[in-house]
């Protein structure tokens, strides 16, 4: 739009049209330009431009850029909000303060691929594009994703009583932060302590950042300061608000009211010997039903966590932000506080407690006839650990189990052998790896490392809680109501490739064109079952499976062989599970607190959220027992183990050392006087002078050499008689000159890098 110089000079509305409808930052230099203002006329066009501000036509932001007044400035800070129904990410204001309803705002893709799309919780500068002045809508522009800054740290402090430093434990962060005497609260040099930021005077910019101790842990080298170092790396939540505190403290009991009488039903819990929160209760009969002959009647009755936590509550917000509970040796970090989740939402014996109820009618081969969901009271007649069931079962009951035996246990069984027929008919994914449980003594040092039992009781509730799961997924689908699905997609066409290849290593065939089932993986892994390839074998069939996820699409769970799945049984340590729970309430009209139409627009968002707390409390959890791993095998540096090759990289080799357990390094350097070259397809490293061999499930003889309690590594050397050369025999055929290119070649690789051609 430019001016005809013949014409007269723009009025207010032509200078109000073009600013509403430039696209991009303006300013009086814009104007001026598009209307061929040029000399003394600039300054009769500042005088109008402010006349427009002050009569409210227009705003004039920082830098001087204009815009109308009733449109947002051009650059702002927003959070991510969730999806519309369409699937399109959707932003908010981080801090709205209109007088109307906040606008629609939506986030516009980046064109760099390596930038990561805004998920819940991310916050991001944005420059604002309108598209719509009524109601309000604008396209976001990325300018700079914004993680928010840390609130405290975790380290050691070194220092005296004139103050210190304290060093993070966190391997990523690597500065370090200064606390002046009256900030230490007496930590001596070596303690684990957590620390607040203390803002710095302008006087005080240079130097390192100040802290203030809030925290002394005791003795970094302490058993209990390991799992707070995973805790504080990974960024787990391990302290609830106050204002989360107190609401939960506000929970009180239920009474019946309009819910199923189940009271005298005898539920019972059966849990690890150390649990101390109850989920899930469990029981089962014979099916009264004539026309059902042989078959079984039985109930799961999870904690009503739903009635307790209410969408949008400051409970909810806290549930969702921390997605599950994590678990390490020493201690729970709870998704919900204490009084709840070892509370009023734990099926304590004895204990009138709210719950979520699924009755289940099999037939004699285990298949489901029918099931019904009910909103109920119950109270559990008794809680037994796994192996207190199994030694009743086994003939071998105590004062707990026998009163149970016969009108509990045993129907129980008697159910599950059922269900089992039928798993055998679906052939799920049946991987065997050895599960190890660290045992801690009363101080918390380890005091041993115990392979994990695999009860036939385990089985049971196992199975129990699948079928309801299963359940909870048809209703929702059903009822078409969203459901949060629990999915496991099958493995990528690379990885099965890769697979093939290893397989035809070993002489083994995976079909090429074949439908990709479980029971094709269980063929595989029953063709090498205690032979000395099972180890080995399950290993890489593990790796070539998917992650699984949580997400509203269902995709089937290829693992389970179920073209249907949703958590619905551990709602007190999993939000997806509440969410199902809600689900259920809403679909069936249990009750006013079902699922929202927001969090229903939001379930992509919420998927993407708890599988990535999911994925970062395994990696906590993994840290941690790393470190007490490597805690355990510090009084052992110099000793020799039988170990397994689990990893074969370019830098070296994994090794599971046997009994206990822990995963350690033998660096390429390490490994002999050769040149090593990495097969990926078939998982070796092979020596290109004497032709050895290192792959996947080798038994080799190691020494630890270091044990790093802190990074949890451990790092092994080969034990060998003499060179390693010699164990394949003569060398190929080489020149001296070959060889000392092959060492060259070696350390060039190792230690710089290659000059470009």
């Amino acid at each position: 739009m430019a001016k005809d110089r013949t014409g007269e000079f723009p009025t207010k509305a032509q200078l109000i049209d073009f600013i509403k409808g430039y696209e991009g930052k303006v300013t009086k230099r814009e104007v001026a330009r598009a209307f061929g203002i040029r000399g003394q006329e600039k300054i009769m066009l500042k005088q109008v431009l402010r006349e427009l501000v002050e009569e409210g036509h227009i705003a004039k932001d920082t830098q001087r850029a204009l815009r109308p007044a009733n449109r947002l400035p051009g650059v702002q800070v927003i959070e991510f909000a969730g999806l519309d129904k369409h699937g399109d990410p959707l932003g908010k204001l981080e801090n709205y303060q209109g007088d109307g309803p906040p606008p629609t705002i939506y986030i516009q893709e980046g064109r760099r691929k390596k930038t990561p799309a805004m998920g819940k919780g991310d916050r991001a500068l944005v420059h604002l594009i309108p598209v719509k002045d009524d109601p309000p809508i604008y396209r976001a522009k990325v300018i700079k994703t914004l993680r928010a800054a840390p609130s405290g740290i975790l380290g050691v402090f070194k220092g005296n009583e004139n103050g210190g430093r304290i060093h993070p434990v966190n391997k990523k962060d690597r500065d370090e932060y200064w606390v002046d005497r009256e900030d230490t609260r007496g930590a001596a040099d070596g303690e684990l302590v957590t620390a607040e930021f203390i803002r710095s005077s302008n006087r005080r910019k240079l130097g390192p950042r100040r802290a203030r101790i809030k925290e002394r842990l005791g003795d970094v080298a302490a058993a209990k300061s390991i799992s707070m170092i995973a805790i504080h790396a990974h960024d787990i939540p391990y302290e609830f608000p106050q204002h989360v505190t107190k609401a939960a403290d506000r929970a009180k009991p239920v009474d019946l009211g309009n819910r199923t009488d189940l009271r005298n039903v005898p539920l019972i819990t059966i849990d690890p010997a150390d649990a101390r929160d109850h989920d899930d209760a469990i029981w089962a009969e014979e099916d009264p039903d004539p026309a059902n002959p042989g078959g079984w009647h039985a109930i799961v009755a999870i904690a009503d966590v739903a009635h307790y936590v209410q969408p949008d509550s400051p409970l909810d917000k806290e549930a969702l932000r921390r997605g599950n509970s994590c678990y390490f040796p020493d201690r729970v970090v709870p998704m919900l506080p204490e009084v709840l989740s070892a509370g009023l939402c734990s099926l304590q014996p004895g204990k009138e407690r709210a719950c979520m109820a699924v009755h289940m009618w099999f037939d004699k081969n285990g298949k489901k006839l029918r099931h019904q969901f009910v909103r109920g009271l119950m109270k559990s007649h008794a809680n037994i650990n796994y192996q207190q069931a199994q030694r009743a079962l086994d003939g071998m009951p105590d004062e707990m189990t026998e009163p149970l035996l016969e009108s509990v246990l045993k129907p129980l069984y008697g159910t599950f052998k059922a269900l089992m027929s039928a798993r055998e008919k679906r052939d799920p994914l049946e991987l065997d790896m050895p599960e190890r449980r660290i045992q801690l003594d009363d101080l918390g040092q380890v005091k041993g490392i115990a392979l994990r039992e695999r009860l036939d009781t385990h089985r049971l509730v196992e199975e129990f809680m699948v079928t309801a799961n299963v359940c909870a997924a048809e209703t929702l689908e059903d009822k078409n109501v969203p459901a949060m699905y629990r999915v496991h997609e099958e493995p990528s066409m690379d990885k099965l490739d890769s697979l093939r290849e290893f397989l035809a290593s070993l002489k083994m065939k995976l079909a090429k064109g074949a439908v990709m089932m479980p029971r094709l993986f269980n063929g595989i892994l029953n063709q090498v079952k205690d032979g000395p390839y099972e180890q080995m074998v399950n290993q890489v069939v593990l790796r070539s499976q998917t992650q699984a996820y949580y997400s509203p699409e269902n995709l089937g769970h290829f693992g389970l062989a179920l073209r249907r799945y949703a958590h619905f049984t551990s709602p007190i340590r999993r939000y997806s599970d509440l969410i199902v729970h809600r689900g259920l309430v809403k679909a069936l009209k249990l009750g006013d607190d079902g699922l929202t139409e927001r969090e229903m627009l939001d379930m992509g968002s919420i998927g993407e959220q708890i599988s990535g707390t999911e994925r970062r409390a395994m990696a906590a959890e993994r840290d941690s027992t790393d470190r007490y791993m490597a805690s355990y095998l510090s009084d052992h540096i110099g000793d020799e183990f039988i170990g397994r090759v689990t990893g074969v990289t370019r830098f070296g080799l994994f090794v599971e050392l046997e009994p206990s357990g822990g995963d350690g390094l033998i660096p390429i350097s390490e490994i002999g006087n050769d040149y090593y070259v990495l097969d990926e397809d078939q998982h070796k490293l092979v020596g290109e002078r004497y032709g050895q061999e290192f792959k996947l499930g080798d038994k080799l003889d190691v020494r630890l050499t270091e044990a790093n309690q802190f990074t949890g590594g451990l790092k092994l050397e080969l034990v060998t008689e003499g060179d390693a050369g010699s164990v394949s025999g003569k060398p190929r055929r080489n020149s001296k000159e070959r060889i000392k290119n092959q060492k060259r070649r070696h350390s060039r690789s190792r230690n710089a890098p290659r000059k470009k051609k």
